[in-house]
């Protein structure tokens, strides 16, 4: 179920709770979470067991080389202490996730593959594939089983851009939503898949939002992760259905029932925007933390490319399929038994260059102190052979409009946007960019198609790191709306920007280069579905809804170039006041 199609399905979540026999369904799901805490499930492998010691001495025969670092764990005593309190939550993801309780510490193992698909809907792209990470042994996520209240708590808006904050009941970290620059928020950047993960610079496959999709295996009334602190991650709501009440600045609070808790959201902090509890923190990240084991260097940003398909076949084959300027590439992958990674990167013209690159590890692991641990705090550089590279020919740090489109949408010419501000291709005025008072710009069009029932729009960017921004989205426009004034206000729809809690964001961009900024204005036969209050459409999520009701669409661009030392609306966006570079 994708990402858009869970915000529907969530949009009610105490719907199911408002039926006869309410209180009997409620007290016999707590019976069975119950069980199921106290009870080790005859699912799971624990390590020492046959079952578990069979499979990773399987994993380390076939992938030893590729993932040389980690060690099997050692029980004190030589035995296996019982499965235990959110261990349990773990293990209904059995055999792909194995765990283990000291008394201390529940320990989980995983491989940070989830069986979703993975990658699709990015549009944010820096081209790492999705590869098996060893999570085992001393290298195992470890969860508090008795967490404590932290004297001092620490918020993830400015700590914790490293690495994982909370692990996921299927095994896949979850790092902070806010990138490691401390500023660019990762989901309204486009840079997630529909399930809200996308892959490090190890190649390691992580979320950065709450897996709400995991309810449908979990039931609403589990958790869904777990934070690095020790206490729980549940979804929207209570295990009874109704809202969360009182929450903190970490998305969390005290209940009588289930102690102190997070929640997930539809806006930021997504997950828990902090920690209540007790957690180390060096070099920032939480320690200790598990080693991510990239193959390769990171790469940098495609501009333009759109993830559309991602498989794994029979065995340890996979393939990412892509977009960029209208052609259609992949990149097929194989696990080989020397642990090697075998890579085919197949461009639009049936051309085909291979790589091979054998295994390293990076980041820290065990009880030792990590230096990277978190694909997306990796080193940078920019590998031999890499196969996509991104080059700019007009000299300017934004690529053509065309490339900033990957949305593909019918134009017949007769519907017509324009802007009694300016015309297509001139600079936008003060009055609408950073520089002025920064309202949106009066548009008005025309030639709309018979059947319109409802309009959208989108006004988008990609920067000068090749990263797509979005600055304006709204939908839900009447079909008799001929236009928007100035400043428009009360008239359909919000979305989201890649600014939190801000409509419209009006371009600021920083140095002398002339930046391009397109709006697309979509002819729908219907209003599209999905949004909802408890939080705006992301353009993402507006594109995946109204593909297939695009009658017509047009487009109008505008730009803006800051003169070297202009410092009007504002500090030079180059400044250290954790302003974004490109605005």
């Amino acid at each position: 179920m994708s990402f858009l199609r869970f915000r529907r399905y969530t949009a009610s979540p105490g719907r199911a709770h408002r039926r006869k026999g309410q209180t009997r369904e409620v007290i016999r799901g707590w019976m069975c979470l119950f069980a199921l805490a106290v009870v080790p499930t005859a699912r799971a492998h624990l390590i020492g067991e046959a079952a578990h010691d069979g499979e990773a001495a399987r994993f380390a025969r076939e992938f030893g080389a590729l993932y040389p670092f980690a060690e099997p764990a050692q029980p004190a005593g030589g035995g296996t202490a019982p499965v235990t309190g959110a261990a349990a939550m773990f293990s209904r993801f059995s055999p792909k996730v194995r765990v283990r309780s000291d008394g201390e510490f529940v320990h989980v193992e995983s491989d940070s593959m989830p069986d979703h698909r993975m990658m699709v809907g990015i549009t944010a792209w820096q081209q790492q594939v999705p590869l098996p990470q060893r999570y085992t042994g001393n290298n195992a996520w470890r969860i508090p089983l008795r967490p404590v209240p932290a004297g001092n708590p620490l918020s993830a808006k400015s700590h914790f851009f490293k690495g994982a904050i909370a692990l996921a009941a299927n095994g896949v970290p979850i790092f902070n939503p806010i990138k490691t620059n401390g500023r660019t928020d990762t989901f309204l950047a486009g840079e997630l898949d529909e399930f809200g993960g996308h892959c490090g610079r190890a190649d390691d496959y992580h979320y950065h939002i709450a897996p709400l999709h995991l309810q449908e295996v979990l039931g609403a009334g589990s958790p869904l992760a777990y934070a690095l602190d020790g206490y729980p991650i549940h979804g929207l709501t209570e295990p009874d259905g109704s809202e969360p009440q009182g929450l903190d600045a970490f998305n969390g609070h005290q209940s009588p029932v289930l102690g102190y808790h997070y929640h997930a959201s539809r806006k930021y902090p997504y997950v828990n925007g902090g920690f209540h509890g007790e957690v180390v923190e060096r070099d920032g990240q939480v320690d200790p933390q598990p080693r991510t084991n990239g193959v390769r260097p990171d790469l940098p940003p495609l501009p333009g490319a759109r993830i559309t398909g991602f498989t794994r076949t029979a065995g340890n084959d996979f393939s990412v399929r892509y977009e960029v300027r209208g052609e259609q590439r992949a990149v097929n992958y194989s696990l080989r038994d020397d642990g090697s990674v075998k890579f085919d990167f197949l461009d639009g013209r049936g051309a085909v260059t291979t790589e091979v690159h054998s295994g390293r590890s990076r980041g820290g692991g065990g009880d030792r102190r990590p230096r990277e641990a978190g694909g997306d705090a990796g080193r940078k550089g920019r590998p031999e052979g890499q196969r996509e590279v991104a080059r700019r020919t007009d000299g300017a740090s934004a690529p053509p409009a065309s490339v900033a489109r990957p949305f593909s949408a019918p134009r017949s010419g007769q519907l017509v946007l324009t802007s009694p501000a300016f015309a297509d291709g001139d600079p936008l005025p003060d009055e609408f960019n950073g520089n002025g008072e920064g309202a949106t710009p009066p548009l008005a069009w025309s030639g709309a198609p018979a059947g319109t029932g409802s309009f959208a729009l989108i006004m988008d960017h990609i920067d000068r790191d090749g990263i797509l921004k979005t600055y304006w989205v709204l939908h839900d426009l009447p079909a008799a709306t001929t236009g928007l004034p100035k400043n428009a206000r009360g008239i359909g729809r919000n979305g989201a920007t890649w600014k939190r809690d801000q409509a419209y964001v009006p371009p600021h961009s920083s140095g002398g280069a002339k930046q391009t900024y397109t709006i697309h204005l979509y002819a729908l036969s219907s209003a599209p579905e999905g949004g909802d209050a408890r939080g705006p459409l992301t353009r993402e999520q507006l594109l995946a809804a109204i593909e297939g009701r695009v009658l017509d669409s047009a487009e109008l661009r505008v730009t803006y170039q800051r003169p070297p030392g202009d410092t009007r609306g504002g500090a030079d966006p180059r400044s250290k006041k954790g302003r974004p570079k490109n605005g």
